[in-house]
């Protein structure tokens, strides 16, 4: 079955920025979305940005315009560049891919935004 491995996390000052990796190992038929999703500690959960078969993008509203989400077909992968970072954005990055016969995630991302 299919992996997803995402990279690109770690420690950033805050108003830096970073590129995050999600790549998937094997095939996945009939993707109808993919996302990314952060869990800082104590948190719950959350969609940050989605982007569906169409290529149609949905963010956060704490992220709107300092978010980008992206996919390379070919590559297999999928982006999420962030701008303007700030100390709240501090969360493990998941990424989840949708498809009829499952959902995928990966293992997580740590991003540490401080000074």
């Amino acid at each position: 079955q299919a992996q997803l491995v995402e990279s690109g996390g770690g420690w950033v000052q805050p108003g830096g920025s970073l590129r995050l990796s999600c790549a998937a190992s094997g095939r996945i038929d009939s993707i109808y979305a993919m996302g990314w999703y952060r869990q800082a500690p104590g948190k719950l959960r959350e969609l940050v940005a989605g982007i569906d078969s169409g290529g149609d993008t949905n963010y956060a509203d704490s992220v709107k315009g300092r978010c980008a989400i992206s996919s390379d077909n070919a590559k297999n992968t999928m982006y999420m560049q962030k701008t303007s970072l700030k100390p709240e954005d501090a969360a493990v990055y998941s990424c989840d891919v949708d498809s009829p016969q499952r959902d995928y995630w990966g293992q997580g991302t740590p991003v540490t935004v401080s000074s």
